[in-house]
């Protein structure tokens, strides 16, 4: 890990690699997004245009023809380009593993927040995983928007990183501990479907790459009882309730799509159109491979 900026006691890679890092940060959300023709058949200019972002910000926005069709194979496809093959199968998904996330009220789906059309709070996707099967890469499609909101907003979680190193690097320190951060189990029915499951919230894998678990839904997690990491949590939220430029927001529309290395998101509340036909529709993609 001492290679890498992420080591706190390497202060010389880490002030090299901020420099080059806030040089590349987008200034607003138009500079994430990439017009393409179609998602599953990406020409080599696409594929590098999406790349290019995904390499300075670690996300990448694509606006393609494709409208309203529907079908998993769009996201399946799409991910293929970037090497992204080892899905992550959620039990709300379908049977490729791809998960269609619109308002739904059966007793599979209705305990869970994404199948509402409730807002939900900052978070990066798989927090609750095994450490060594976390999600790496996200991928959304929108085949419908809702009738109105259901905007998300994003963060690069390497900026995050980034500016909590600045304001204390010791706040880093805490948030990187192997017990900073429990998850509860999860028990349906009286069935244990997910034990207990501590970890850190910055991690650094074998290859360098920073990684970030993070969930600001308090019934979710419960922090290590420790003045620092209780210090650091609530700096981050903060970050992130707060109005920084780093804070990227929008509303992918039919034939849109986020690539992302998993970055911090959200999503505000929404309201549905009362025709069943032109419910909101995403499709999401969990990896756990990162963006080749």
């Amino acid at each position: 890990m001492n290679n890498t900026p992420f080591d706190l006691d390497n202060d010389t890679a880490y002030q090299a690699w901020r420099e080059q890092k806030l040089a590349d940060a987008p200034q607003e959300l138009g500079d994430l997004v990439v017009e393409i023709d179609d998602p599953r058949t990406l020409s080599t200019a696409e594929h590098d245009a999406l790349m290019q972002r995904c390499r300075k910000a670690n996300m990448a926005i694509y606006v393609s023809k494709l409208g309203d069709i529907s079908g998993t194979d769009i996201p399946r496809g799409f991910g293929s380009h970037f090497g992204l093959e080892h899905l992550d199968h959620n039990r709300g998904a379908e049977e490729d593993a791809v998960t269609a996330l619109t308002v739904q009220d059966d007793a599979l789906h209705s305990p869970y927040i994404p199948y509402s059309n409730r807002a939900i709070h900052w978070h990066t996707d798989g927090y609750y995983n095994r450490l060594d099967l976390q999600d790496h890469a996200l991928l959304l499609h929108c085949v419908r928007p809702a009738m109105s909101g259901g905007e998300n907003a994003l963060m690069d979680h390497e900026i995050a990183y980034l500016l909590m190193r600045d304001a204390n690097p010791d706040y880093v320190r805490a948030l990187m501990q192997e017990d900073a951060m429990m998850i509860p189990k999860n028990v349906v029915d009286g069935m244990e479907l997910r034990p207990d499951r501590t970890g850190p919230v910055f991690m650094v894998a074998a290859d360098g790459h920073l990684h970030m678990r993070y969930t600001m839904r308090r019934r979710n997690v419960a922090w290590k009882d420790d003045p620092l990491v209780k210090e650091a949590v609530s700096w981050l939220e903060n970050l992130l309730n707060g109005d920084s430029p780093y804070i990227y927001r929008g509303t992918l529309q039919s034939g849109w799509g986020l690539l992302s290395n998993n970055v911090l998101h959200d999503r505000s509340g929404f309201e549905d159109d009362d025709d069943p036909a032109k419910k909101r529709l995403l499709y999401r993609a969990r990896y756990f491979d990162r963006i080749r």
